[in-house]
């Protein structure tokens, strides 16, 4: 019995030296404490939140139109205009490139079309930390979009300074979003390779390599072929105009 009362008093005395340790942790050294804010909503949360609806929105825009918001160059679709990455308006030619750098293009598209939500976004971020009494300052330098395999991201070199009683720092800002944009516009390239050179891509090829997606082939009545890739799993598409190696009507 008094070894069992002993390992009990053991027991309490390194718990009570625990808990001693974790308040002068918090009390000696501040900066270790989380403050959260926002109603328990970290500022990197807080963007991530705000924007990741408005990036989701603008790909699945750029994925319907061919890569970009507001095709300069294309064709009507289901009631979407389809930009053409490759075209040629002559018969028997095969078609020229109109996007070589299709990812950069698009990654600059995605940056372009959110610009405005993400300044409405760190500003609304900064005026709900003063109203909590924080002096803020907010450096917003740089921004940029980058497509990463199954990922997007939106990169921000932006810094906070919150000051209270004490100071805590943000140094960067990223908003995730999970979409494979990239591999699909990889894919994308490839079939346009092929209208370069042969004028021509085989759809069942692509799908016999890669078991989960689907990729069609609709022929228009100029002799315009609107390509779809789509995602089986996740249903995100990616689609695209290409008018190549066309042969005048009468002629099979």
């Amino acid at each position: 019995m008094r070894f069992k009362r002993g390992q009990v008093t053991i027991f309490i005395i390194i718990a009570i030296v625990i808990v001693a340790l974790i308040v002068i942790g918090f009390l000696v050294f501040p900066k270790i404490k989380t403050n959260l804010g926002l109603g328990g909503t970290s500022p990197s949360l807080f963007i991530q939140t705000c924007l990741q609806d408005t990036i989701k929105n603008t790909v699945q825009e750029i994925s319907l139109h061919g890569g970009s918001v507001e095709p300069r160059f294309s064709i009507l679709h289901d009631n979407e205009k389809v930009e053409y990455l490759c075209y040629t308006s002559e018969y028997y030619k095969t078609c020229i490139v109109q996007q070589p750098m299709l990812k950069p293009h698009i990654e600059n598209e995605i940056k372009t079309d959110i610009e405005d939500e993400t300044k409405d976004c760190f500003d609304s971020l900064e005026e709900n930390y003063r109203r909590q009494g924080y002096e803020v300052n907010l450096k917003r330098t740089t921004m940029n979009v980058e497509l990463l395999p199954k990922r997007v991201v939106a990169n921000f070199n932006y810094t906070l300074t919150l000051t209270k009683v004490d100071t805590q720092r943000y140094e960067s800002f990223s908003v995730v979003l999970n979409n494979n944009l990239y591999e699909l516009t990889g894919i994308a390239n490839s079939i346009v390779e092929w209208e370069t050179t042969l004028g021509n891509a085989d759809t069942s090829t692509y799908m016999t390599y890669y078991t989960d997606l689907k990729v069609e082939k609709k022929i228009k009545s100029d002799g315009t072929k609107v390509y779809i890739i789509t995602d089986l799993n996740t249903g995100n598409k990616f689609q695209f105009a290409s008018r190549s190696q066309v042969l005048p009507a009468g002629y099979d």
